[in-house]
């Protein structure tokens, strides 16, 4: 027997697939995320993730028979969707017609003391994220962590990780990179320096030290605050050092994702290396 066809887009399935594209509430009440597209649906089955429903529109089918095959392989619940029913659940122009529904992942780690110091690096080097409220931001700060070789992120507040938004924006990269979660950033700072690593508050501050002169690779973590209010006086006040990137021209500050890129380019480059 094939798959279960789905015509409606009023179909209650179908709507349930448009809340959980839509609502970070109802992800959070069903414990579940949708991702939609081959390349990111593929990306997530490539690193273990079974999901728990696919639909797909027969056009992705004959498009793409391979990328069908693998993202469906092993789902217990796989259902072929028309293409005005694709259409009402993405929120792209141009939808693939390949949606996956897959658990919340528990690698996605809450900060406390008791579970998170076994599995952090305290050598590592860590970008943390204070209400940075645009998933486009999100998702491109972790696509550039893992591209430089970070080894997580930590985030507190702001847009919702599972945002289609931050996860198109991610290319894969959240569902790879070591994830913390955390209600407050300064405490979450305090867990590392208690555990002997650096933290760094990046402020647009002249008097600060400008990060090329930090000389320090490993054990840090670099706290970067949100479009416009940047880090809050409580996040700044619980890291040890203040850091900022030098700037030239009239320029006053930077976007978030751009200064969370330069902050780790330069944290992550090889012992040795010339700052200047």
């Amino acid at each position: 027997m094939g798959p279960v066809r789905i015509e409606s887009a009023s179909n209650d399935r179908i709507k349930l697939l448009k809340k959980l594209t839509n609502s970070s509430a109802e992800r959070r009440e069903r414990g579940a995320f949708v991702l939609d597209g081959a390349r990111l649906c593929r990306d997530a089955v490539r690193s273990g993730r079974v999901p728990l429903e696919v639909y797909m529109t027969p056009e992705f089918v004959s498009r793409m028979p391979d990328a069908a095959g693998e993202i469906a392989r092993g789902c217990p619940s796989v259902f072929e969707i028309a293409g005005k029913a694709a259409a009402a659940v993405s929120d792209t122009d141009a939808p693939q017609g390949v949606f996956a529904v897959f658990p919340l992942a528990g690698d996605k780690m809450t900060l406390d003391k008791s579970s998170f110091t076994d599995k952090i690096n305290k050598r590592g080097v860590y970008i943390a994220l204070e209400n940075v409220q645009n998933p486009g931001n999100l998702g491109a700060t972790a696509r550039t962590a893992e591209a430089l070789g970070a080894d997580g992120m930590v985030i507190c507040g702001g847009c919702d990780v599972y945002s289609p938004k931050a996860q198109r924006a991610a290319m894969g990269s959240l569902l790879r990179l070591p994830v913390f979660l955390a209600d407050g950033l300064p405490a979450a700072l305090r867990l590392f320096e208690e555990a002997g690593m650096t933290t760094l508050a990046s402020v647009p501050d002249a008097s600060a030290l400008p990060v090329t002169k930090l000389g320090k690779r490993e054990g840090l973590v670099c706290a970067v605050g949100n479009e416009g209010a940047g880090l809050s006086e409580e996040a700044v006040n619980a890291c040890r050092l203040r850091v900022t990137v030098p700037m030239a021209g009239r320029a006053e500050s930077l976007n978030a994702a751009a200064a969370a890129a330069i902050l780790m380019w330069e944290l992550l480059k090889p012992e040795g290396e010339p700052d200047e």
